[in-house]
Formats: C-alpha cells, sequence, structure tokens
C-alpha cells in the first residue's frame, strides 16, 4: 500500500465543536443533511462558527459514485415533502445572509431533483425574503426541462460544477459527461442571462498544467461568471488516489489565470470549496455589474 502523503500545514484548520454540535444539532431537529458534514469538507469548523451551511437536498445518498466523493452511493432516499419548508426554517433560524443548496445525484427521479429545488426556492423566498440563495445542482443529465424548473425559481446563482479536466472524467467520474457540464453551465448563461453562473474543479488529482489551461478556456466559453478552485483531499485509501499537494502559491498562479481570461469573480486557494465564502462573490460580481 503506498504511504500517505503527509498534510501541509495549509490545510490546517481551525475547529470549533460547540459551534459545530449547535448547527448539526438544528439539521438534526429537522431532518435536514449538510454537505459540509457529508462530503468531509475541511471547512466545516470555520462555516459553522459563523452560523452558515450548505444545505443538501433529496437524502444523503448518491445514484452515481464518482471515485473522488465521500458522499455515500446507495439505493437513495424517499424524498422529504416538508424538506423545502425546513430548510427555509434553518436558514431564518441561522439568520443566513446567503443559502446554499446542492443535492445528491439523483438518477433515479425523472427531473433529477428539480421540483424539489424549486420549491426550496419558493419556501426560502417567502420565508427569507431578502436572502440570496445559490443552488449546486447535478448535472440533471442535460435535460432542459429539468433545468428551466430550477432556473425558473428565481435563484441568484446557478452553480455546476465541472470537478476535473475532460481527461480525467473516464478515471474519476466514468457516469458524468465533461461536455453535458459545459452544455448545461452555457444553457443556464444563454436563457437566463440575469443568473450568475458559477463552476468549481479540484486540483491534485494528477492534472497538468495543459490541461488545466483548455478547461478554462471551455469554461470562460460558456459565460461562466464565478470559478472556485481548491485541492482534491482524497476522503480514504478506497478513493481516487491523491497525486499531489498543490502550494497555495500555485492556486495563486491559477487564480491570476483564470482572470485574465475573462472569469469576473475567482477563489482559487487549497482550502477552497464551491460554497466557501459564496456570498462574497455574489457581492463582488453584483457591484461589477452595476458600475
Amino acid at each position: 500500500m503506498t504511504k500517505p502523503m503527509r498534510k501541509p500545514d495549509w490545510l490546517k484548520v481551525p475547529y470549533d465543536p460547540k459551534a459545530v454540535k449547535e448547527v448539526a444539532s438544528l439539521m438534526k431537529d429537522l431532518k435536514l443533511n449538510t454537505v459540509c458534514n457529508e462530503a468531509n469538507c475541511p471547512n466545516l469548523g470555520e462555516c459553522f462558527m459563523k452560523h452558515t451551511a450548505t444545505f443538501m437536498i433529496l437524502g444523503s445518498h448518491c445514484t452515481r459514485n464518482c471515485r473522488f466523493c465521500n458522499v455515500t452511493h446507495a439505493a437513495p432516499d424517499q424524498v422529504d415533502p416538508h424538506e423545502p419548508e425546513n430548510l427555509a426554517k434553518a436558514a431564518k433560524q441561522l439568520g443566513l445572509h446567503h443559502v446554499v443548496i446542492t443535492q445528491v445525484t439523483r438518477d433515479d427521479l425523472p427531473d433529477g431533483g428539480a421540483q424539489q429545488f424549486a420549491e426550496c426556492l419558493q419556501q426560502l423566498h417567502e420565508q427569507c425574503p431578502g436572502t440570496t440563495v445559490e443552488v449546486l445542482t447535478s448535472d440533471l443529465k442535460g435535460d432542459h426541462d429539468a433545468l428551466d424548473i430550477v432556473l425558473q425559481a428565481g435563484p441568484n446563482v446557478f452553480n455546476h460544477n465541472v470537478e476535473m479536466p475532460k481527461e480525467l472524467y473516464s478515471k474519476v467520474r466514468p457516469e458524468a459527461r465533461y461536455k453535458r457540464s459545459l452544455d448545461v453551465l452555457r444553457y443556464a448563461k444563454e436563457n437566463y442571462p440575469d443568473i450568475l453562473t458559477k463552476t468549481g474543479f479540484m486540483l491534485g488529482l494528477g492534472e497538468t498544467d495543459e490541461q488545466i489551461d483548455a478547461l478554462l478556456d471551455d469554461l470562460v466559453e460558456t459565460g461562466c461568471d464565478i470559478l472556485t478552485i481548491g485541492q482534491y483531499l482524497q476522503p480514504s485509501p478506497q478513493h481516487y488516489p491523491l497525486q499531489r499537494y498543490v502550494t497555495p502559491e500555485e492556486f495563486d498562479q491559477y487564480r491570476e489565470l483564470a482572470l485574465s481570461k475573462g472569469f469576473k469573480f475567482v477563489t482559487s486557494t487549497p482550502l477552497v470549496r464551491s460554497s466557501y465564502r459564496a456570498a462574497e462573490a455574489v457581492e463582488a460580481v453584483s457591484e461589477s455589474r452595476k458600475s
């Protein structure tokens, strides 16, 4: 067995057990899931200390089995009809100004879970007026009707992660399609131009600089506004093997490259995840639109 690489100091983060327990208790009471826990996010402590969390709807079991992801691959849960209302209650109780909703992939549902997103958005608009909302969806199989259900519900940000260069898809996420993910982002921007579009990918999977450069070009071509770049952290020995830890200086270089290609806002550090400090990106891009 290959000896695991030692985690560098820049990946060590603070953790407040009291704050984590408080938010986790609220989620349990309202029968809600957070991607923070399910995906073993390294920023869990920081975000929970700030009373923020990314809600994960449609259960905690994913119908796909990507080799990088820590979310459980198993038979999907029943869709909870009370989830949208409970999610809005939690957002209101936490006093959130920006809510992020993601999902487990639900290829078993005809709309991929689009209607549940729409109902969550409706409840948030009603119970938390003035709160901005970001949705982070699966590719919904590229179904335009399903995408319309989500987008017509009025999110401020539509996020779909491409995760990695196309050359790695067959090895790391064989059930996904690179072109389909690009098409999802393009469809959202072309048909709902007032909604910010966002995507993200990881470093440390064995990608090359040439592949990253081509990936950035493909993403810019879709009209995508916001980009996140973070370090891949191998969840367990059974997951796709980590190839390397990328230095903060290299992340800075990728950020500058992405900005030079036309992204409006780029967050690129080892600890970045798709919803990390998401409100800052929305505020920055919204302000730039006004000027």
